[in-house]
C-alpha cells in the first residue's frame, strides 16, 4: 500500500499502448524504448512509476506477479486487519475489569480471514493496474532481465530504457535448518492461505513478524509458542518496550523460549539446542527477509550488490550504474512501506529531473503488538548513551488518558543532545504509532522540548505523555545553578517595579 497517493493529473505523454498489455512496437531496432523502466509493483515502484509519469516521463512497469507488493498482499494490510479481530477478541474477554460482561465469546477463523480479505479487496484499486494506467503509467507483466547498462529482456523481447528504477523488493528467509523446508513452513507470504486455525503454532523468530502475528494467533485461540534466539524479543527496540511486550504475549497465552534455537525440524515437532522438543501442528518462520535480486542478471548493468544481495546505492539511491537507480527494500535500508514510498518519490525526481534529493534514513518504526512499540532516531536505550545525550521518560500511569483507558503499563521516552533537541523517542502504548508523528516531525525540524512544552495539546489523549515529558525537560533546565539565579533575579526585578508603581 502506497503511503502518500499521487494526486490526480491529467494523464501526461506516454508511450502508445496496444491491447492486452503487449507492448508496443517502435520502430528502433527491434527494441522499446522508454524514459524511465521501473521493475517491481510494490510500494516503491508504484510511487517511482507515478511520480515520473507525473513529470510528463513515458513509464514502463513491469511486474512478475501483481501490483501492491507484499504491503498490500501479504504484509501490512492483511497483518494488521487480521490484529483488529485478535484485538476485538481479547477486549471482549477482558471487559470484565470495566464492569462489562461478554458472555461466550467465539471466534469463527473463517470469518476472521474474510475479514482481512475484504481489507485487501477494499484497498488494491489503489495500487492496480487500471490506477497506474490512469496516472500515465503503462504495465507489463513478466520478468526483466538486464542485458546491457541500459537494456532489458522482459518475457524474451528487448527494452530499452534512459533511466531505470530497481524496485523489486524482498522476501522471508528461510534459515537452512534440517527438516525446515520438508515442514511446509509458513512464513508472512503464505500464513494468508490458512483455511483453518492452527491448534498448535510454533513461532521461530520473536522480531515485529513473530511477535505480532503470535500474539494475534493466540488471541484468535491458537496455542502458540514463540522461539527466540537472542536473549529478548525485538531486540533492536529499547529493552523496556521488549519486557512490556514480553508481559504482554506471556499474559496472551504464548509460550516464549528466549535465548534458544531451534536446530532441526522433525514431523510434528522442532527441535531446540538444549535439547528439548516443541510440538506444532504449523510452523511460521519469521526470521528476516532476503533480496530479490537474484534473477535480474545485475552484473550485465554494472549494478553492484552487498554480500548479502542488496543492491548498493549512495545517499541518492543511485546505484553503480549512473543510469539505475533502485528503492525500497532492495536497498537494504529499512524495510518499510513507508520508507518504500519515499524512496520511489526520491529514486523517480533523480531520474528524471536530475535532482538531487537524498533519502532521509531516520525512518519511524511501528510494532503493532498490544501494547504498540513506536520509534525513531537515536536509541532510548540509556546503556548507549554517553557525553552530551540524555533520557527523560514519562510512565503513562502518569498519562490521563492512560488511567481512564485501564492500561498505564507505556512510556514516553525521549533523547535529547545537550541543547535539549530531540534526537530519539520510543512510545509504548495505545495508538502509539500516531501519537510517534509529532516527534517524526521534532527530530526532521530539529526542534527542542521548549517547542514542545509550549504547544498546547489536546486533553486528555496520549499525546500528553510527550507533552509532559517535554514539560519536564524545561523544568528540569530551569532549575540549573544559571537558569536559577535568572529567574530569581527577574522575579526580585518584577516584585520591586510593582512595589514602585503601586
Amino acid at each position: 500500500m502506497t503511503p502518500a497517493r499521487t494526486p490526480a493529473r491529467t494523464p501526461p505523454r506516454t508511450a502508445p499502448r496496444t491491447p492486452g498489455g503487449e507492448l508496443p512496437d517502435r520502430n528502433d531496432g527491434g527494441a522499446t524504448s522508454w524514459d524511465l523502466l521501473v521493475i517491481g509493483g510494490g510500494t516503491a515502484g508504484i510511487v517511482a512509476a507515478k511520480t515520473a509519469a507525473g513529470f510528463g516521463a513515458r513509464v514502463l512497469l513491469v511486474e512478475r506477479d501483481r501490483t501492491g507488493g507484499d504491503c498490500l498482499w501479504t504484509g501490512c494490510v492483511p497483518s494488521k486487519a487480521l490484529l483488529a479481530a485478535a484485538a476485538a477478541a481479547a477486549q471482549a474477554r477482558g471487559a470484565a475489569r470495566f464492569g462489562v460482561h461478554a458472555v461466550d465469546v467465539r471466534v469463527d477463523f473463517g470469518e476472521v480471514m474474510a475479514h482481512v480479505q475484504a481489507a485487501i479487496a477494499a484497498i488494491e484499486p489503489d495500487d492496480s493496474v487500471a490506477a497506474l494506467t490512469a496516472a500515465g503509467v503503462h504495465v507489463q507483466r513478466g520478468c526483466a532481465r538486464f542485458t546491457g547498462p541500459n537494456s532489458v529482456q522482459i518475457e524474451g523481447r528487448p527494452v530499452r530504457f534512459g533511466q531505470a528504477v530497481i524496485a523489486t523488493g524482498s522476501a522471508p528467509l528461510l534459515p537452512p535448518i534440517p527438516g525446515l523446508a520438508q515442514a511446509d513452513p509458513l512464513t508472512s507470504e503464505t500464513v494468508w492461505a490458512l483455511q483453518s486455525m492452527p491448534g498448535r503454532l510454533l513461532v521461530v523468530g520473536g522480531g515485529t513478524v513473530g511477535c505480532e502475528l503470535g500474539q494475534g494467533f493466540a488471541r484468535l485461540g491458537a496455542q502458540v509458542t514463540l522461539v527466540e534466539a537472542a536473549p529478548r524479543l525485538l531486540a533492536g527496540e529499547d529493552p523496556d518496550a521488549a519486557e512490556l511486550v514480553t508481559a504482554a504475549l506471556r499474559r496472551d497465552g504464548v509460550a516464549v523460549h528466549l535465548g534458544v534455537q531451534v536446530v532441526a525440524v522433525h514431523p510434528g515437532e522442532g527441535e531446540l539446542d538444549d535439547g528439548r522438543r516443541l510440538g506444532y501442528d504449523q510452523l511460521l518462520v519469521a526470521v528476516g527477509r532476503r533480496p530479490r535480486s537474484r534473477d535480474l542478471n545485475l552484473q550485465a548493468a554494472g549494478v553492484a550488490v552487498d554480500e548479502r544481495g542488496y543492491v548498493r546505492v549512495d545517499a541518492r539511491l543511485r546505484t553503480t550504474n549512473r543510469r539505475v537507480w533502485a528503492a525500497g527494500d532492495i536497498t537494504g535500508h529499512p524495510q518499510f512501506t513507508h520508507t518504500a514510498g519515499v524512496h520511489g518519490s526520491v529514486a523517480a525526481s533523480n531520474a528524471i529531473l536530475g535532482v538531487r534529493r537524498r533519502a532521509d534514513l531516520v525512518q519511524p518504526r511501528v510494532t503493532f503488538t498490544q501494547p504498540e512499540v513506536a520509534a525513531i532516531g537515536v536509541s532510548t536505550d540509556a546503556s548507549h548513551h554517553h557525553g552530551d545525550l540524555h533520557v527523560r521518560t514519562m510512565p503513562h500511569e502518569h498519562v490521563d488518558r492512560a488511567v481512564t483507558d485501564g492500561d498505564t503499563e507505556g512510556f514516553t521516552r525521549l533523547v535529547l543532545d545537550r541543547k535539549s533537541r530531540i534526537v530519539g523517542a520510543t512510545i509504548v502504548g495505545p495508538r502509539a504509532g500516531e501519537a510517534l508523528g509529532e516527534l517524526v516531525l521534532a527530530i526532521r525540524r530539529g526542534l527542542r522540548a521548549r517547542d514542545l512544552a509550549a504547544t498546547t495539546h489536546a486533553y486528555p489523549t496520549y499525546l500528553y505523555g510527550t507533552w509532559d515529558a517535554a514539560i519536564a525537560e524545561v523544568r528540569n533546565r530551569l532549575q540549573r545553578p544559571a537558569s536559577a539565579r535568572l529567574i530569581t533575579t527577574l522575579g526580585a526585578a518584577r516584585r520591586r517595579w510593582i512595589e514602585l508603581t503601586s
